[in-house]
């Protein structure tokens, strides 16, 4: 549950002080599409960082996904892509971090009570995020050392027993996080290779 919730904040973070120089905006792209469906990379939304460590749109779309560049601030290698349908929602995370709320929970709790009280979107039927993390990221071969993926269904106010899933994380089980509540969403998390 923690890790889930660290990589999202991970996700989130924008800051203007690099610990490394900011890569331009074509091996951003080509890293930040690797956690998209293949079938979907070409015509993904990207966002990326500028020179100032402004998160800025690197590419328009033409499908259903938006692309998050690593963040050259973070060490390693970590990028998303979304259903665009969870863009409002995600958009929305990214600000809260932004006005210095920057504890995973309390970040939550602000955007589910948005979603209860209508004040932000969150479509019901389910979206995708999907997680690409590793150690570093080639982009001339496009090789992630350490690759590790992972994806997330939004599935507002699924309960176990709505989707029969569990609600405990079990290794390399599907499961539900955050059962009944706004934010309920399917874990799929792959059991890690060995190093």
């Amino acid at each position: 549950m923690i890790v889930a919730r660290v990589t999202a904040g991970l996700l989130l973070l924008v800051s203007p002080a690099y610990a490394q120089e900011v890569p331009p905006p074509a091996t951003q792209i080509a890293g930040a599409v690797v956690a998209a469906p293949e079938d979907r990379r070409a015509g993904a939304r990207v966002l990326g960082w500028d020179a100032t460590g402004k998160l800025v749109t690197l590419r328009e779309g033409s499908n259903d996904q938006v692309c998050l560049a690593d963040n050259p601030k973070v060490e390693g290698f970590n990028v998303a892509c979304y259903h665009k349908d969870l863009d409002a929602f995600m958009a929305r995370g990214r600000e809260l971090t932004a006005q210095g709320i920057t504890e995973d929970k309390q970040r939550d709790s602000i955007r589910w009570k948005e979603v209860d009280d209508r004040k932000l979107t969150l479509p019901r039927d389910g979206r995708m995020l999907a997680i690409t993390t590793g150690k570093s990221f080639d982009a001339a071969t496009g090789t992630i050392t350490d690759r590790y993926s992972r994806w997330v269904i939004y599935v507002p106010y699924a309960t176990g027993e709505s989707t029969g899933l569990g609600t405990r994380n079990l290794p390399g089980v599907p499961w539900l996080m955050d059962a009944g509540t706004a934010g309920a969403h399917i874990m799929i998390s792959p059991v890690r290779p060995p190093q």
